[in-house]
């Protein structure tokens, strides 16, 4: 298997911790997003649609999606199981993996992608250059507000974002919280379910990487 990451992109981030937790070392090939290497002949002939991480398997598929990426690395290597064991911890799981890129990182990227100055012209990742619109980005700060009142809503009902148990959605909301500081945004001091939660992964070894 071969693994293009990006060392500072959030997304690739989430495959590596997902690597990390299954205890896999797999060869793995930086590409610099800041450099614009996603958008080079190399890497589009890999993944024509320019965006970060893939997996390469064995048998030669390439799975560009995080999701693909943990369930076919799940289904490969189960132990330790993080989409959930019984049909109800997977349903769980999968419910709230969305829950978390829809409320977490679409609004994180909607204030990153249309309010920095390095971002001009590059507001959808891809190969389409897509203009900068202002009021997307503050909508996107009202947006991360909500996903912090509700995180701290669901930890404060659960040990873990899913359920007992510690899982894909988990690593999903710790690096969309944790990235979040590049908009400025962090957990308020008044969440203190999140911030325990927030503490406790950012513990586990794959959090270092």
């Amino acid at each position: 298997m071969i693994f293009y990451d990006c060392a500072t992109a959030p997304n690739p981030r989430r495959a590596r911790m997902f690597i990390a937790e299954k205890g896999l070392t797999i060869e793995t090939r930086d590409v610099s997003i800041a450099r614009g290497e996603q958008l080079g002949a190399d890497f589009l002939a890999i993944n024509p649609r320019a965006t970060l991480p893939v997996l390469v398997t064995d048998e030669g598929d390439v799975l560009a999606e995080n999701l693909g990426i943990a369930a076919y690395l799940e289904a490969a290597f189960p132990e330790p199981p993080l989409l959930g064991t019984s049909p109800s911890e997977k349903g769980a799981v999968a419910m709230w993996n969305a829950i978390v890129e829809y409320h977490g990182g679409l609004p994180i990227a909607e204030v990153l992608r249309n309010e920095n100055p390095h971002m001009k012209d590059r507001a959808i990742p891809g190969t389409i250059n897509f203009p900068q619109i202002p009021d997307l980005a503050e909508r996107g700060k009202v947006r991360v507000a909500a996903f912090f009142d509700l995180l701290e809503a669901r930890l404060g009902e659960s040990r873990y974002i899913a359920g007992d148990t510690f899982s894909l959605a988990d690593i999903t909301a710790f690096v969309f919280v944790d990235f979040a500081r590049v908009i400025k945004a962090r957990i308020p001091e008044a969440n203190t379910a999140t911030r325990a939660w927030f503490d406790a992964i950012k513990a586990r070894p794959s959090a270092a990487l």
